[in-house]
């Protein structure tokens, strides 16, 4: 009886070392499974992290793309701008140089003619006491009334000297004489040579007599 206690509580012990062995791997595996359930899910935080960290960096990389990009516009733009006013500026110092070559050169043109009017002028004065219907003055007339007309039609007038104030603008003064009255005082009394203007400029001082 004794010996089947013996072998029975033998064979309980067993059991007991065997159940507590398979509760140990049991224990062991869960472990396991645990821990590569960890280690998975520290890959997929990983992963996931990655690709995160991609997505920043190629909307980073888009994003100073276009930031780039704006500035290179911005620069070509502000290049054309500034080509184009200096272009403008260009035209127009063009146009300026040419229209006062052409003002230049007509300014040359009516100055060498204004002594050839003065003459006309003084012949026309020496003709004063021949008859009207003689040829020659009749020609002489008709040549300084063309004369005059291309003066006019040129934008070229005479400057109103003769009775007004002294002006150094206008007015070269040759000479000063007792004024023949008080009202002339300060005034031209004479006009020796006549000025004229080309578009609002002196291109022949008049040379005047003053009265004092």
């Amino acid at each position: 009886m004794a010996e089947k206690n013996i072998k029975k509580e033998s064979e309980e012990k067993t059991e007991n070392m065997q159940q507590e062995e398979e509760n140990k791997n049991a224990k062991n595996q869960q472990a396991d499974i645990e821990a590569e359930e960890t280690e998975l899910e520290n890959e997929e935080q990983e992963i996931e992290e990655s690709e995160e960290k991609k997505k920043k960096s190629k909307k980073t990389q888009k994003k100073e793309k276009i930031e780039e990009l704006e500035a290179k516009l911005s620069e070509l733009s502000d290049k054309h701008l500034r080509l184009q006013a200096e272009f403008d500026n260009f035209r127009r110092r063009t146009l300026k140089e040419k229209s006062d070559l052409i003002k230049a050169g007509g300014e040359s043109t009516i100055v060498t003619i204004l002594p050839i009017i003065d003459d006309f002028e003084r012949a026309i004065e020496s003709l004063k006491d021949v008859a009207e219907e003689d040829a020659g003055k009749k020609g002489t007339v008709l040549i300084y009334a063309k004369f005059k007309d291309f003066l006019k039609q040129n934008n070229v007038k005479e400057i109103d000297a003769l009775n007004q104030d002294f002006d150094v603008d206008l007015h070269e003064a040759v000479t000063k004489i007792p004024a023949p009255d008080k009202k002339h005082k300060g005034k031209v009394v004479d006009v020796i040579q006549k000025g004229y203007m080309l578009n609002d400029k002196v291109i022949r001082f008049a040379k005047v007599i003053i009265g004092e």
